[in-house]
């Protein structure tokens, strides 16, 4: 009898540790995104929220600019095939610049190397990396390698972003004055524009909140009479906010934008003439046109 005992007090033991075991590994973890190659888990619920936060249904899986990207992360700004140009003398342009058109097609910059992309006096911006661009010189066949790799990452990762399931339209395309949490957004009506208000992102209190738009045609932030901001809030991070842009984007003069732009035909940041200073805290990326500034800031995440 006593060998009986034991063994069932034995046999129900076993049988706790089995099924806690499975519990832990089926519990709240979520599982691996085939593309960030990083676990997706669950988005945040409550938290310190703005009150009135539009909530999608479908949360946009948490990510960092440097898995989605791959080697477009490095570039502050990159105009396809194109090139990228710049007037005014205050334009600062963080991490590297690109274009897989010619050397030719960059100008009004200069970068760490020293070397000057047809710069005035009157139009001369500053790249705190390399310019990668096509021969001939100071265009190589390297750094034409690099600028290619860079445009089909940054096609790569636009890719994904626009085949995320369809998240709400929230303001019918407008998105200024609107505090919207963590997801997946959609533009119902192809655009999204901000310039009836700020817009705020409310990170819950959760560093890895991420969101996504995704617009078939463009976006627009600003107006010739308003600059609007791009509030983060509640640890939300311009890092974990991507744009994609079916067609093109405008920076209207003196907004303060964040994120990831990634758009097929073109960006442009102000108007020619104006010294007032734009921003973004993120990458304007292009895949096909050009991307134009005048005295604007980019800032990598």
């Amino acid at each position: 009898m006593i060998k009986t005992h034991f063994n069932l007090n034995f046999a129900g033991w076993l049988f706790v540790v089995i099924f806690a075991t499975l519990l832990s590994g089926c519990g709240g973890g979520g599982g691996k995104d085939p593309i960030l190659g990083a676990s997706v888990q669950p988005a945040a619920s409550g938290g310190a929220g703005a009150p009135g936060a539009t909530t999608p249904t479908n949360a946009a899986p948490p990510t960092t600019s440097a898995s989605i990207l791959g080697t477009a992360a490095a570039f502050g700004a990159f105009g396809g095939g194109a090139g990228v140009t710049n007037q005014g003398i205050n334009t600062i342009v963080a991490g590297d610049l690109g274009t897989t058109a010619a050397c030719t097609a960059i100008t009004g910059f200069h970068d760490s190397t020293g070397t000057v992309y047809t710069e005035t006096p009157l139009n001369m911006g500053q790249v705190t990396g390399t310019i990668n661009c096509g021969p001939p010189a100071p265009g190589t066949t390297q750094t034409l390698a690099v600028a290619t790799q860079a445009q089909s990452d940054a096609r790569t990762a636009y890719n994904y972003l626009q085949s995320l399931a369809p998240g709400p339209s929230p303001g019918a395309g407008e998105l200024g004055n609107l505090t919207l949490a963590p997801g997946d957004y959609t533009a119902a009506g192809g655009t999204f524009s901000i310039t009836a208000g700020n817009l705020t992102l409310d990170g819950q209190g959760n560093n890895n909140a991420t969101w996504v738009f995704q617009m078939a045609s463009s976006l627009t932030v600003g107006s010739p009479t308003f600059a609007p901001k791009i509030l983060l809030i509640n640890n939300a991070q311009a890092k974990n906010v991507f744009w994609a842009v079916g067609s093109a984007a405008t920076i209207a003069t003196g907004s303060a934008m964040a994120g990831t732009i990634i758009s097929n035909s073109g960006i442009t940041f102000s108007t020619a003439g104006t010294a007032i200073q734009t921003s973004l805290i993120g990458r304007a990326l292009s895949l096909v046109a050009s991307v134009t500034m005048v005295n604007t800031t980019i800032t990598l995440p």
